[in-house]
């Protein structure tokens, strides 16, 4: 294996375990909220319903384009760009709700930008590595 291909390989292992570990923490922690006790949700402050189901849907599709990307599938790298933009359209949302004066916690804000600038890196590392993988 050449310098190139390892180096490939190694970025494409690492964005699909951190894929993989941030839908499994996403599917953990919103499926405390939705599915949990009234403690938890009361915990969770000012959550925003659309936003929080839209997370832990995609949860389970970080873990499914982390898979894909693990096995160097061309379609993981189409599922993360996807993922990212619906990430991104959610967050918009979520600005239109605050702007209309809804209540929200500072830490989705942080949530959502973390979570549209990592599904970002994801997808432009899954490009850059994959499509010279298959060209």
């Amino acid at each position: 294996m050449n310098q190139s291909t390892h180096q490939r390989g190694f970025s494409i292992w690492v964005i699909s375990l951190v894929a993989i570990g941030f839908g499994l923490l996403t599917i953990k922690e919103g499926g405390a909220i939705l599915f949990g006790s009234e403690t938890a949700r009361a915990a969770a402050g000012n959550y925003v319903p659309f936003v929080l189901w839209f997370n832990f849907a995609a949860g389970f599709a970080y873990v499914i384009a982390g898979i894909g990307l693990g096995m160097m599938q061309r379609w993981a790298m189409w599922l993360a760009f996807a993922i990212a933009a619906a990430t991104a359209f959610t967050f918009a949302a979520f600005g239109v709700h605050i702007y209309s004066a809804g209540d929200f916690e500072l830490r989705t804000v942080i949530a959502m930008t973390l979570r549209t600038l990592v599904w970002m890196t994801i997808s432009a590392v899954a490009w850059h590595r994959l499509m010279r993988c298959h060209a």
